[in-house]
């Protein structure tokens, strides 16, 4: 994953329509008045027409239910076995930005047929991504990013302005959404979802950044729940430290696991070589602008530690073998995408610096917290996810939707899952939030690497679809062994061009 200025979603656009009124009109959240929902008018996809599409308007601001409204858009997969229907499952590919839509579209090539046959599976874009009235802000702006990782104090006031700029050009763009597009609006729109469907109860699989919709839907509506599986988790409690060193830890941990596994495995293109000499010769010419990339411009050694931490999603061992091989030789760096046009959709900027309150006040604070994140990681200089999320939000307003303990009452048992060495969502605050749900959730830990724990083996598919098709978890604290990865990358690693960092 090449992380781009702000470049954490990707969508593309969708039409159908909305119309008619549900029967049903459960009692809203605590502290939230009562609206009704209307139906969801399905007409077949454009781009799967054997999957089902529509939009569902809601209101913005659910404190103003008769305020103004947008369209969320929605998808859904009937289940092929009509006659063994479960319920309807919804799902969420994380991101920030990610499409559920999509998701949902393509949800037979992720989830098992045993689970494709016995439930609906609903897609939806969440506010604020993609057919969902994108965020969107300026491409110009945009491409006058400073780095997010100053020099000197000048350096970071010109990236405080910046991003006080950008928001205020996001919000000028995108309209009255960039306001209320945090993950808290989310779990409220995820259960007019299961109204306008006409759901009792609704199932829910999450994985990454859609854990913290499925912990805040928990939260917000337990008694709504018969299944719950959230798969790969964010730990909405921690603060911009704890933050910002879990995730560099993450990050020096996949790179250790890179170098054992190129050790043990003949196959690698550095197999009996000193990895680490290796990197560490590199990291010293990317120091010393040795190298480029094809627009001139020079990779930094953060750059370099951007690649270890894309590498593990998959994780890609072999294939990132080959390039540091490559690059060691002196092959010519790849070059980083970026998106043209007048617009660029941008939904981290009115979704993450929303749901965390990671603020850098200084320039003092800043340097104290980089040279943690390098301590912890040296190889990796910190986390390119956990710095770049800090430092997009640097100069916004306090979030609206902050860092909190998870408390999650009236629902059922809830499955949560977490790879043990995963760069996106450290292994770290799935344990953390476990801690916070123990009387509510059951961990299940994926002895391996990868983002994304759903089929990783035969071991954790059996979990996950036994718990969705007849609730049968496993004792809390189940371990599934590390299966070696593959040498083409999972499913998973693909996401982050189309969805977002977590």
């Amino acid at each position: 994953m090449q992380p781009m200025v702000r470049a954490f979603g990707a969508a593309l656009a969708s039409s159908a329509l909305v119309l008619g009124m549900s029967p049903l009109a459960s009692a809203a959240p605590e502290g939230q008045p009562e609206f009704p929902v209307g139906a969801i008018d399905w007409k077949p996809c454009a781009e799967v027409p054997t999957v089902d599409c529509g939009f569902l308007e809601l209101p913005i601001d659910y404190a103003k239910p008769n305020g103004e409204k947008f369209k969320l858009a929605v998808s859904r997969r009937k289940a092929t076995d009509q006659s063994q229907r479960i319920g309807a499952m919804v799902i969420n590919p994380g991101g920030p930005g990610g499409s559920g839509v999509d998701f949902g579209m393509y949800a037979d090539k992720y989830f098992s047929k045993e689970i494709s046959d016995k439930f609906d599976i609903i897609g939806f874009d969440p506010r604020g991504v993609a057919r969902s009235q994108p965020i969107k802000c300026s491409a110009d702006l945009l491409r006058k990013q400073p780095s997010e990782y100053p020099k000197t104090e000048a350096e970071f006031n010109q990236l405080v302005a910046f991003n006080k700029e950008l928001r205020a050009d996001c919000r000028k763009q995108s309209g009255s959404i960039f306001d209320h597009a945090s993950t808290f609006d989310v779990a409220n729109d995820i259960d007019s979802i299961r109204r306008a469907l006409g759901e009792k109860k609704i199932n829910y699989y999450g994985v990454s950044y859609g854990t913290i919709m499925g912990q805040h839907y928990a939260a917000q509506y337990g008694r709504n729940i018969r299944a719950m599986i959230i798969d790969s988790n964010m730990d909405h409690s921690l603060g911009t430290w704890k933050f910002l060193e879990t995730e560099a830890r993450g990050a020096q941990d996949m790179f250790n696991e890179w170098v054992k596994w190129n050790d043990r495995t003949p196959s690698s293109p550095l197999y009996g070589k000193d990895v680490r000499k290796i990197w560490k010769d590199l990291l010293a010419k990317a120091a010393r602008g040795e190298l480029t990339y094809p627009d001139g411009t020079k990779m930094t050694p953060e750059n370099l530690g951007s690649m270890v931490v894309g590498m593990g999603y998959g994780p890609a061992f072999k294939q990132f073998a080959q390039r540091v091989k490559e690059l060691s030789e002196g092959a010519p760096v790849a070059a980083s995408a970026f998106a043209e046009g007048e617009t660029f959709e941008n939904p981290f900027a009115g979704i993450f610096c929303n749901d965390y309150n990671l603020r850098v006040s200084s320039w003092g604070e800043y340097r104290a917290l980089n040279a943690m994140e390098n301590r912890v990681a040296p190889d990796t200089l910190g986390s390119s996810i956990g710095h770049g999320a800090m430092m997009g939000c640097v100069g916004f307003p306090k979030a609206t939707n902050p860092q909190r303990p998870l408390k999650i009452k009236n629902a059922p048992k809830i499955l949560m899952t977490n790879s043990r060495y995963d760069t996106a969502t450290v292994y770290e605050w799935a344990v953390n939030a476990h801690r916070q749900t123990r009387d509510t959730t059951v961990f299940v830990t994926y002895e391996g690497w990868g983002h994304g724990v759903y089929d990783r083996s035969e071991c954790t598919l059996k979990i996950n679809d036994e718990y969705l098709v007849s609730l049968k978890l496993p004792r809390n604290g189940t371990t599934c062994a590390a299966v070696e990865p593959p040498a083409q990358a999972s499913i998973l690693s693909e996401k982050p061009k189309i969805a977002g960092p977590f």
